[in-house]
């Protein structure tokens, strides 16, 4: 396939920020779009989103980042034959000459490959889940097969996606108990309209925060499972037997000179918040804890796996950013027995599949997942399946951004006769 034309764009992210979206036409009259999406919270070793520092949009502006592209990156690209996604994935990294993608910007780049991802599938006349699955059983070890992801549904917001005193970033429900991911995102959508009920009904603020879910006045993480608990028996399903919770801490944000700081003033040490995450697994039907602590303590992340590995879905998001060495590391450690899977953090598509190939390969989970700046795109959604990843983490049932992904898995769903596993996904 020959690449006739690139063309990107400055369009909006779901927080109003600018981002990259790019066309890619190929000589054969295809042409396809890569949106790209942005983090709030990121990890120190994620691939570099390029930004113009100048003064549109309070210097998150990526026109010149676009127009550097187009002079010194886009003739390079512009008739070359590629004949696969990984030839044109490696000719990108080459050509911007770092390790991080620091050169042109990893959103720039993601967009290109995004763009020639969905290319290539349309090229092959395949759905874009089809095409991802196939590629990755050409090119990768891996014995996986096509299936509908469980669902890891943030229904309320703190940290740094709300404005609320509510310290750990995201508290979301997983409907372990369905046998159908459309029964599953029915139980999911009920829970989250009967959270809303309940907020109102107690006078809390049902705004939403960056991921859709609700970001009320509330203080602690207890406060914040009861009212989620409440909800699901409202809703008429039963906690830990329907529903269980998982967690996003995001712990880096909480992170100050070697101590934890919560919003009322308590500071916790590695050994006391790993013993406070413990206790909130013990109290609650705690499946899956995302960045329970800091990116780079490592010892305190082997201490955490020690303690809760065995009956809890330990997830690495910041810790490892989809990076295989990072995750290697992690590996070699004992760290974590899962992994987040942003395609941002890395960005390209064929690094991103490396990335979840390792973690097959060492039984590690894999959960695919948004930003909290997203975009109406539904790629990861294709990805989720393609990869049989088995879960997937893209916000409450709410906003068009977050939305779009599950509707996307619904016609996915429809459309195949695919497995879903549920509870299953997440036995260790």
């Amino acid at each position: 396939m020959k690449i006739k034309e690139i063309k990107s764009f400055e369009i909006l992210d779901s927080r109003g920020s600018p981002t990259v979206a790019t066309l890619i036409k190929s000589d054969e009259e295809l042409a396809e779009f890569g949106f790209v999406p942005s983090g709030a919270s990121t990890g120190s070793r994620e691939a570099i989103e390029k930004r113009d520092n100048g003064n549109n949009f309070d210097g998150k502006g990526v026109s010149q980042v676009i127009k550097n592209a187009e002079e010194k990156l886009f003739p390079e690209l512009i008739g070359m034959e590629i004949s696969s996604l990984g030839e044109f994935d490696a000719r990108l990294i080459e050509l911007d000459g770092t390790k991080n993608k620091k050169n042109f910007g990893a959103n720039i780049i993601l967009s290109l490959s995004l763009a020639f991802c969905k290319l290539s599938a349309s090229k092959e006349k395949k759905h874009l889940y089809q095409y991802i699955y196939d590629y990755f059983l050409e090119h990768f070890s891996s014995k996986i097969e096509m299936k509908m992801p469980l669902p890891m549904m943030n229904i309320l917001n703190g940290g740094a996606h709300a404005n609320n005193k509510l310290d750990f970033q995201e508290f979301m429900i997983q409907p372990v108990g369905f046998s159908s991911f459309k029964e599953g995102l029915i139980c999911g959508v009920e829970v989250f309209n009967y959270l809303k009920k309940t907020l109102n009904q107690k006078g809390f603020s049902t705004a939403v925060g960056d991921e859709g879910g609700f970001a009320p006045g509330i203080d602690s993480a207890e406060e914040a499972l009861d009212l989620i608990s409440s909800s699901i028996e409202a809703a008429g399903y039963k906690v830990d037997k329907d529903v269980t919770f998982a967690l996003d801490c995001a712990a880096t944000e909480l992170l100050s000179k070697d101590k934890y700081v919560f919003s009322n003033d308590e500071k916790l040490s590695t050994d006391e918040l790993i013993e406070y995450l413990a206790k909130l697994a013990n109290a609650y039907p705690l499946t899956s804890i995302e960045d329970g602590l800091d990116e780079n303590d490592w010892q305190g992340w082997e201490n955490l796996t020690k303690k809760l590995g065995k009956k809890t879905q330990l997830v690495g998001d910041d810790l490892f950013v989809t990076n295989k060495e990072i995750l290697q590391e992690g590996i070699d450690r004992s760290v974590a027995n899962s992994i987040l899977v942003k395609i941002n953090q890395i960005g390209t598509i064929s690094e991103t599949l490396q990335t979840i190939n390792l973690a097959y390969q060492h039984n590690y989970s894999c959960v695919i997942s948004h930003r909290s700046g997203e975009t109406e795109d539904n790629f990861i959604a294709d990805l989720a399946v393609g990869t049989g990843a088995g879960q997937i983490k893209t916000g409450a049932p709410s906003r068009s951004d977050r939305t779009s992904k599950y509707n996307r898995l619904l016609m996915i769903d429809a459309m195949e006769d695919l497995n879903f596993l549920g509870r299953q996904e997440l036995a260790n």
